[in-house]
């Protein structure tokens, strides 16, 4: 025991010592590469640094074409933004010269970590008009300019509506229509831009989009439609009926004028006109195609309950198209639509359908 013990033991210490000198080799060689690595950074830092420059310039430039600030406004921004670009090239080459310093004074730093410079910073910002995040915390690699548009003269908006619907018809009044006030609705969903007319006011946009409109008409008196050649009529269904109902689905293109003060937001790098909090007025028209047509019976025989849905024309009209218009405060509108196309076509007296509801422009 004591012969193997006496071999053993020295073989376990040159190990080690081996152990030991490749460590420190390991560790020499890692610190050069991070030292070369630190030293390339010194020149990225001052290449992009100046890239900020360049797109702060840009932008000064643009406010001066626009006639926003004045040539000597332009000349003490550009100074002052030079100034800052300036510094922080310092200051970070600053910080890289010491990290290299000290990887130079301490080969033996293995346990020495730190594979990229970071400089943290907090912004907090998350205005309607701009594209930056709320709350960002990141580094410097992660804060660089996002491109945000100067003037961006188009936006978007989630389109969303419903109300009541019915039809007003040939030669009669709205108070003698066939189907209950009530009980007829419509539906409409969809997305639609908006584009300011003119370069340096917000007076007037154009509104343009797609939506998907469901208009539902319940006739009156148990009553349904039936089709019969190229006439659709209402007649007394023979059971008593739970429901009656016909849907019409379109898929339109709304276009309309809108007009209405809006409130200039500028930045630094960007303005933008925000709308929130103001009347608007919006006028125009749609066009479109019938997508789908269904009538859908509830009622009882012999006491069970009976669901009838029938898919089919109806001889109802395939292009659609109509006025419409709304008056809203800030999202929310009052909103009208009358289709000029009638509800059903080659009938022997029009039908026009016709909507009143509330509708949600949603940015």
């Amino acid at each position: 025991m004591q012969t193997i013990t006496k071999y053993l033991v020295p073989l376990i210490l040159f190990l080690s010592m081996q152990f030991i000198h490749a460590q420190d080799t390991i560790n020499n060689v890692n610190n050069k590469h991070k030292i070369e690595e630190l030293k390339t950074q010194k020149q990225d830092i001052e290449n992009q640094e100046k890239a900020f420059l360049k797109e702060e310039v840009e932008v000064i430039n643009l406010r001066l074409e626009n006639g926003e600030i004045t040539n000597i406004e332009a000349e003490e921004l550009k100074k002052e933004v030079a100034k800052k670009r300036a510094l922080n090239i310092e200051d970070r080459i600053a910080i890289v010269d010491n990290k290299i310093s000290l990887l130079e004074r301490n080969d033996d730093a293995y346990n020495y970590i730190e594979e990229k410079s970071v400089q943290g910073i907090i912004r907090i910002g998350k205005g309607e008009d701009t594209s930056e995040s709320f709350i960002f915390i990141g580094d410097v690699e992660d804060d660089k300019p996002k491109n945000v548009k100067y003037d961006k003269r188009t936006t978007s908006d989630f389109v969303l509506a419903f109300g009541l619907n019915n039809a007003i018809i040939e030669n009669d009044n709205l108070d003698n229509s066939p189907y209950k006030f009530g009980g007829s609705r419509f539906f409409e969903i969809g997305w639609a831009w908006k584009t300011r007319v003119f370069k340096n006011s917000n007076f007037l946009r154009l509104k343009y989009g797609y939506s998907l409109q469901i208009n539902g008409l319940k006739p009156k008196d148990n009553n349904y439609f039936v089709q019969q050649g190229d006439q659709t009529l209402l007649e007394v269904f023979p059971e008593d009926l739970k429901k009656s109902k016909l849907s019409i689905t379109n898929l339109v293109f709304p276009l309309h004028f809108e007009f209405g003060p809006s409130k200039r937001v500028d930045k630094d790098t960007y303005f933008r006109y925000s709308t929130k909090n103001q009347f608007k007025i919006g006028l125009g028209g749609y066009g479109g195609l019938n997508i789908g047509t269904r009538q859908k019976l509830k009622y009882k025989i012999d006491g069970e309950r009976v669901k009838d849905k029938q898919k089919k024309s109806f001889n109802t009209t395939n292009l659609v198209y109509g006025l419409s218009g709304y008056i809203a405060f800030d999202q929310v509108a009052l909103y009208v639509k009358y289709d000029l196309s009638p509800i059903f076509k080659d009938q022997t007296i029009n039908q026009n359908n016709i909507s009143v509801g509330v509708r949600f422009d949603m940015d």
